[in-house]
């Protein structure tokens, strides 16, 4: 399934890149008067951290035709991904979808606000897309976040997957539900209609519940998948936070091809310095996991070291490479004493 092959890239992604402003440390978006900014959205997460731990990836969607589009891209550059599918916006209306995060401390929760009404990459039309990217990847990913933005992505988006799958990509999809980007009634709809084309998919236990309004023990949701829609891999999260500054991590992945369920230990009191982004880590860790090794268990032990990992890293993008990383996971499986240093 997994197997590697003569394609450019390993992994496509589609979604929108966004500038991310923040105040120092734990200043108050209402008190502070610096921001520091960085790249972030959760398709170009992914693709990051793929690129990082060795694989070829890039990302197709749209910026600005400005000098923060030219940030954006020379970030994009710096960790690894192609940039051979962005697309310029040189019209008068142009603009970069930003967000502000504040972070939290006890009892004081993060906070996010969002600036990315009608951005460049909501613009972005079929037509602006070489033809040849469909048959480039062994793999194409999106999210729910792209579906949710406005109508034109998510008409984009899909037709995408369909592409992308006729060209013999494995797809990819992290449901990735926003409360504040539609409802659930619409996303259930939504989705419904696009979870034939899907081969590998993320999924919360909340969304299963509350969203897909299923029912049972989360090993049979997560088989229902693989049942009615013909998912192969189902990737779940299971996230215990303690504090902002204090989280536990591990995860599920269910292979319908084996028939089996793959979980670990939890990755235990992470510190957290910064949370955002983890997700997509993890989904990166995991696709590179299936897309290098073809291995089920390799991906979900991938996907809980990147992210677990990230919530130690600034910013929304991954810092970690492939010796790093495996380096992380054998001292999580050790027993007895590991090295307090890396030197």
């Amino acid at each position: 399934m997994f197997i590697m092959s003569k394609n450019q890239f390993d992994l496509i992604t589609f979604g929108e890149i966004m500038l991310r402003l923040s105040p120092p440390r734990h200043e108050r978006i209402t008190d502070g008067d610096i921001f520091e900014k960085r790249a972030g959205g959760a398709e170009l997460n992914v693709a990051s951290g793929v690129a990082l731990l060795g694989l070829r990836t890039g990302i197709i969607s749209k910026l600005p035709a400005n000098k923060l589009g030219t940030f954006l891209k020379n970030r994009i550059r710096f960790v690894g991904v192609s940039d051979d599918y962005l697309i310029y916006d040189e019209s008068p209306e142009a603009r970069l979808g930003l967000y502000y995060y504040e972070m939290g401390a006890a009892p004081r929760k993060p906070t996010i606000v969002y600036d990315r009404k009608e951005s460049s990459a909501t613009r972005i039309r079929l037509e602006e897309i070489p033809s040849e990217v469909y048959t480039s990847a062994r793999m194409f990913h999106t999210s729910g976040i792209s579906l949710a933005i406005c109508p034109q992505m998510r008409d984009v988006a899909i037709e995408l997957m369909k592409r992308f799958k006729e060209g013999g990509a494995l797809i990819s999809f992290d449901v990735n539900y926003r409360a504040n980007l539609w409802s659930e009634e619409e996303s259930r709809e939504t989705i419904k209609k696009i979870l034939p084309l899907v081969d590998i998919l993320f999924v919360s236990e909340e969304s299963s519940r509350r969203m897909f309004q299923k029912t049972g023990t989360l090993h049979e949701m997560m088989k229902s998948y693989c049942e009615e829609y013909g998912v192969k891999i189902v990737a779940t999260t299971q996230r215990t936070v303690i504090s902002p500054r204090k989280h536990n991590f591990t995860s599920t992945i269910y292979s319908a091809e084996n028939d089996t369920f793959y979980t670990e230990r939890p990755y235990e009191n992470i510190d957290v310095i910064d949370r955002i982004g983890s997700g997509d880590a993890y989904v990166g860790g995991v696709l590179f996991g299936l897309l290098k090794y073809g291995d089920p268990e390799q991906a979900m032990r991938f996907g809980n070291a990147t992210s677990s990992v990230k919530n130690t890293i600034p910013g929304d993008l991954p810092g970690s490479d492939l010796h790093e990383i495996e380096r992380i996971i054998q001292e999580h499986n050790a027993v007895g004493p590991v090295s307090e240093l890396n030197r």
